[in-house]
């Protein structure tokens, strides 16, 4: 054996590597969310002289933490970086946030290699008309450049709350039906799971809060319901990879009960959607029915052989209603993506 001393950070960092080593053997979640909670409590604590300084502090936790992320395999993160309701703060503080919005977008540009080699996909979740146009250009820059990588996703909502978002669907569904790219049957609830930002991402499996506050402060209201909770006391700036190891664990401590009610719940649901398309091709039955026997004014009865041609009445109408709504998320994707190209001038 070597006479060399092992260093105190060389010993933490064979710990921590075990560690992730030990986690591994159990289920690790796909997709974390954070609420990034105590950057200001944070700063006070530090006793620095603006608040703003709190959260520089905690982007530099975020960037930490995609790396714990990336380490473990947990292929997508979520982050609440900046509430609607935070432009209700005072001047100071909102220009100043998005100024640092500015500054690490621009970092994160500047790290555009290591980006592509690690395949980490960009995305801005929110209401991006609410920000200001240098803010959002430097944003679909980052947006746009990292959009075709695969391999992971960084999450950041931005001007965003979760009653925002359910809204921002419901009018995307209603604009859809008007135009006559969908009808009236075709919303259901995992089309209005679809339109909301979050389309394009599985439920988080895990939502961590940091700060110690046991609220979700409209932050993935939707997407959360079949999530484990997980809420610290630990400022966020503060939070560290044992904090993170704690909330795997108690994520792998909940899932078999979990993901039991994920389940039974998207059985239910398929269900439901099955006897919503088969109502849809009955109605089209009775109204056939009605124009080839007009003077008839009780309703149609299927014969035996329309029983047996039901099932594949029903398959067929749902592959139609299938290819009306990917036809109608590709013109929603298109036209957000064409917005974020005009954020950016020539």
């Amino acid at each position: 054996m070597s006479g060399e001393e092992v260093s105190p950070q060389q010993n933490s960092s064979w710990v921590r590597s075990f560690c992730c080593r030990v986690l591994q053997t159990g289920k690790i979640p796909r997709h974390v969310a954070i609420i990034m909670d105590g950057n200001r409590r944070f700063a006070k604590k530090m006793h620095y002289v603006r608040s703003f300084q709190g959260h520089v502090s905690g982007f530099e936790k975020l960037l930490e933490t995609l790396e714990w992320c990336l380490d473990l395999g947990i292929t997508e993160l979520t982050v609440y970086a900046f509430s609607i309701e935070n432009f209700k703060r005072s001047k100071e503080e909102v220009d100043g946030l998005m100024e640092l919005a500015k500054q690490k977008v621009a970092k994160l540009l500047e790290e555009r290699e290591l980006i592509m080699k690690h395949g980490v996909c960009i995305r801005v979740l929110g209401d991006l008309e609410l920000l200001p146009s240098d803010v959002l250009e430097s944003v679909a820059r980052a947006v746009n450049f990292s959009r075709d990588n695969t391999r992971a996703f960084l999450n950041v909502c931005f001007a965003y709350t979760s009653r925002h978002e359910m809204t921002a669907s419901i009018k995307r569904l209603a604009q859809g039906t008007e135009d006559g790219m969908i009808v009236p049957s075709d919303v259901s609830e995992e089309l209005f799971e679809r339109c909301l930002y979050t389309g394009d991402s599985p439920p988080p499996d895990l939502v961590i809060r940091t700060s110690g506050e046991v609220r979700l402060s409209d932050f993935l209201l939707w997407q959360s319901s079949y999530s484990c909770l997980c809420f610290q006391d630990i400022l966020w700036p503060e939070f560290s990879i044992w904090n993170f190891f704690s909330a795997i664990l108690s994520y792998q401590r909940n899932y078999p009960a979990i993901q039991a009610a994920r389940e039974k719940h998207l059985q239910e649901r398929d269900r439901l959607q099955y006897e919503a398309d088969k109502q849809c091709v009955l109605m089209q039955f009775r109204s056939e029915h009605s124009e080839q026997t007009p003077d008839t004014s009780s309703p149609p009865s299927l014969a035996a052989e329309s029983l047996q041609d039901l099932e594949q009445r029903t398959k067929a109408y749902a592959a139609q209603r299938r290819a009306r709504i990917e036809a109608f998320l590709r013109h929603v994707a298109m036209k957000h993506r064409l917005f974020l190209e005009n954020a950016c001038p020539r």
